[in-house]
């Protein structure tokens, strides 16, 4: 549905983006996650049409951004970070207003900015005016005019900026309510955001795309092989050596001796599932087994290694964009 081909976008001498590729697919949430000043904004901003790339190309729907850049728009609801809102209009003459710009029928336009505004819980403020909007609502109103025209493609450029908790999650949920519907990219800086909307992510830093892929398949890439945490009553053996001496165990680390209890983590060959022989070594030694779970690397982990990775260090993409 999105297909970005070595896109870089150059400010005279400053590169913004530096030869970004990536796809998605039809119905996909997308999540396009960065620090602060990493490309998110302006790569958005040219998969809208809304600037040039400096070179590469960019499809939303299968038609170029540059060539057919009507057609393209046509299939794509924005929300910039900033939601271009007419602060001397109402709510609904604002939204009526982009409705015909958009080209939605005149017999459509009321049913349609009613379903937007119900959609995005702004209909009690149909009638105040944009600028004496909060600006979670602000936001909201952004959110609904992007979803006026039913595009196949939605792009949201940090869609929860604002928000009090409850408008948070209450926009999470809408978000993840039109995936099948709709393809969403979701450009943002908030990890929960990802890790609780999207299905796949790609991470960009200083310009570059780092990694693409799901939140889980990064988080066990990125470690290198399986860890598991056990905490055991050993009755005062030594249980790192007898638990490293099994098949399959790459490495063993206490990490806690407390109330005669050890903590320990547990590697293993990336793959491999060896809970059931850990529980078998220590029930066959009499010993008491207390906890026994995955660790895996948080997406917090995730972002912090591939976005403080030097400029020139190799890129850690765990799958072809």
């Amino acid at each position: 549905m999105i297909e970005v081909e070595h896109l870089t976008k150059r400010y005279g001498p400053f590169t913004a983006v530096n030869d970004v590729s990536f796809t998605v697919e039809k119905g996909e949430i997308l999540g396009f996650l960065g620090p602060n000043g990493a490309g998110k904004t302006t790569t958005m901003r040219v998969l809208t049409g809304y600037m040039p790339a400096t070179e590469g190309r960019a499809r939303v729907a299968g038609f170029d951004v540059v060539d057919q850049p009507i057609e393209a728009k046509r299939r794509t609801g924005y929300l910039p970070e900033t939601p271009p809102l007419y602060t001397d209009m109402t709510v609904r003459d604002y939204l009526t207003f982009c409705a015909r710009i958009k080209g939605v029928g005149r017999g459509e336009r009321a049913a349609r900015v009613n379903a937007a505004m119900e959609r995005t819980r702004v209909a009690d403020m149909a009638e105040r005016h944009c600028g004496k909007l909060s600006k979670g609502y602000r936001q909201r109103v952004g959110l609904a005019q992007a979803l006026l025209s039913n595009p196949e493609v939605l792009i949201l450029d940090e869609p929860t900026a604002g928000l009090d908790p409850k408008q948070i999650i209450e926009t999470r949920k809408l978000i993840k309510e039109l995936a099948g519907d709709h393809t969403v990219v979701l450009s943002t800086h908030i990890l929960p955001e990802v890790s609780q909307t999207c299905q796949r992510v790609v991470i960009i830093n200083k310009g570059k795309v780092v990694a693409v892929d799901t939140p889980d398949n990064l988080t066990s890439r990125l470690r290198g092989s399986e860890s598991l945490f056990m905490q055991v009553d050993s009755r005062g053996e030594d249980a790192a050596a007898t638990l490293g001496g099994l098949d399959g165990v790459t490495g063993v680390t206490v990490t806690e001796v407390k109330d005669g209890l050890t903590a320990l983590e547990v590697a293993s060959l990336t793959g491999r599932d060896i809970r059931s022989e850990l529980a078998a070594a220590v029930v066959g030694r009499g010993w008491g087994l207390l906890e026994l779970r995955p660790m895996r690397m948080s997406l917090e982990d995730v972002f912090l290694t591939l976005t403080t990775v030097e400029a020139d260090a190799p890129a850690t993409t765990t799958e072809a964009a």
